[in-house]
């Protein structure tokens, strides 16, 4: 779908609104929200320059954070949405958009293998991961939950909102959970819940799932999975010859709740996560009264089984239109562009292993690939500073820029890996994460433009 087709498209559907909301009688908007034409010129004018400050993140030569423009489709049925206004918060607020959200919810549930389940959308994966730490909480209270080192840091900072104390887990040399301190805190019978993480934010790892929760179990430990970067890649694992490792996206179905993001792989826009929960009994933490709110339907409203209120209707009018056009499906749909972005992870880091010039930190499991610059010496404080030289000459190229990213990688853990002098504490390395479907076609001219700019280093 191209800009012309969108801008049909939205212009077609507004002029369906209009008849609609014509039906219930015209009327004219109150004189005080009138606007000179000029103004809003002037205004729009300013605003469409102001957002040339940002990074093109549209763009493949984009490879930095993670960043991903919505489908085209998801924005216009946004933007559509958006005439209405509707919060899916009660069912008297967006009887519709509810429904659409009740409905996608329940897809990405059948994806996960949930038979049944508790779930909602909510306004960022950070909010979704509180609300299942949230009912982690409730279920054993005085109890900790345990997260890995490499797991998003919010979920320190949530525990800490929550009154909850916390265990951090050291990982292995692949960046996963290591399951040997992982036992030995299980065996003190004060851990009520363990986070796996299906997707780390820096390496891209997967959490051995299916090792984690048998152990777990043997402790009568809860596992939450949070999959808000990773999650949608199940569906490249229940493929015939699947290009992931497959046996933890097969083990989601058996953790307790479930994060995704719909915002990252799922082509949304921001602010769009989802939280399931296995057992929809959960639902009794929610439980609250207001009296003014729920009164239009004896169903169960998305704000009696969520802790925020007002959330934004159009964003369940975004999702449920992205997947009639994108199901969730492994050879078909979202799996197809999924495929994609994984093959250019991996394309990426083949050119890189094969190149004298750099060295990947670790494979990567999903379409994030961390790497850095050969040197001499093979020290902290010199990757560091070539990193930084070329991510600069990188960035600022006057004809074709690249657009990476940093990260801080401390530098005993790179002694591990590798003959290394830990001349400071940490190593700057680079990071691209590939999370484009238009990344595997550019992959190659990406990796000749990092060459030359590592010779000229």
């Amino acid at each position: 779908m191209n800009s012309e087709q969108l801008l049909e498209l939205i212009a077609s559907s507004l002029r369906e609104q209009n008849v609609w909301k014509n039906s219930f009688g015209v009327f004219e908007s109150d004189e005080t929200l009138q606007l000179e034409p000029e103004k809003i010129g002037a205004a729009f004018a300013e605003l469409n320059e102001r957002l040339k400050e940002n990074y093109p993140f549209f763009h493949p030569r984009y490879a930095g954070q993670m960043l991903k423009p919505p489908h085209p489709a998801a924005i216009a049925a946004y933007f559509i949405a958006m005439q209405i206004n509707p919060n899916n918060h009660a069912l008297d607020g967006g009887p519709a958009t509810a429904k659409m959200e009740i409905e996608s919810v329940a897809e990405i549930a059948a994806m996960f293998g949930y038979e049944q389940h508790l779930g909602h959308l909510t306004s960022s994966g950070t909010i979704a991961n509180l609300e299942a730490l949230f009912v982690a909480r409730s279920l054993h209270p005085g109890k900790k939950i345990a997260f890995s080192s490499q797991s998003h840091y919010t979920h320190k900072r949530m525990c800490e909102l929550l009154g909850v104390d916390t265990v951090e887990i050291s990982t292995d040399n692949s960046g996963k959970i290591d399951l040997n301190p992982l036992e030995n805190e299980l065996k003190k019978g004060n851990i009520g819940t363990v986070v796996a993480t299906i997707g780390t934010t820096s390496l891209g790892a997967v959490d051995p799932l299916d090792e984690i929760i048998p152990l777990c179990r043997r402790y009568d430990v809860r596992v939450h999975a949070d999959a808000a970067y990773g999650g949608f890649f199940i569906l490249l694992a229940k493929q015939e010859k699947p290009i992931i490792k497959a046996a933890p996206f097969l083990h989601l179905s058996e953790c307790d709740s479930i994060v995704v993001d719909p915002h990252k792989h799922g082509l949304q826009p921001y602010g769009c996560g989802c939280v399931l929960f296995h057992d929809p009994t959960v639902g009794r933490f929610y439980k609250h009264d207001s009296p003014y709110t729920y009164f239009t339907s004896r169903d169960l409203h998305l704000g009696e089984i969520s802790l925020e209120c007002s959330r934004a209707g159009a964003a369940a009018a975004a999702l449920w239109t992205t997947l009639k056009l994108l199901p969730l499906q492994p050879n078909s749909g979202l799996g197809t562009v999924l495929e994609k972005t994984r093959k250019a992870g991996s394309r990426f880091a083949g050119f890189l292993s094969k190149s004298d010039r750099w060295q990947n930190f670790v494979e990567p499991e999903l379409d994030i690939v961390t790497y850095f610059p050969k040197t001499a010496p093979f020290s902290a404080s010199s990757i560091s500073q070539r990193t930084e030289k070329i991510f600069n000459a990188a960035m600022i190229h006057p004809t074709h820029p690249l657009f990476l990213a940093l990260l801080k990688i401390e530098s005993s853990y790179l002694k591990t890996k590798f003959n290394f002098i830990a001349d400071q504490p940490t190593a700057t390395i680079l990071r691209s994460v590939l999370m484009k479907p238009e990344h595997l076609r550019f992959v190659p001219a990406m990796f000749e433009e990092l060459e030359k700019l590592a010779g000229e280093s």
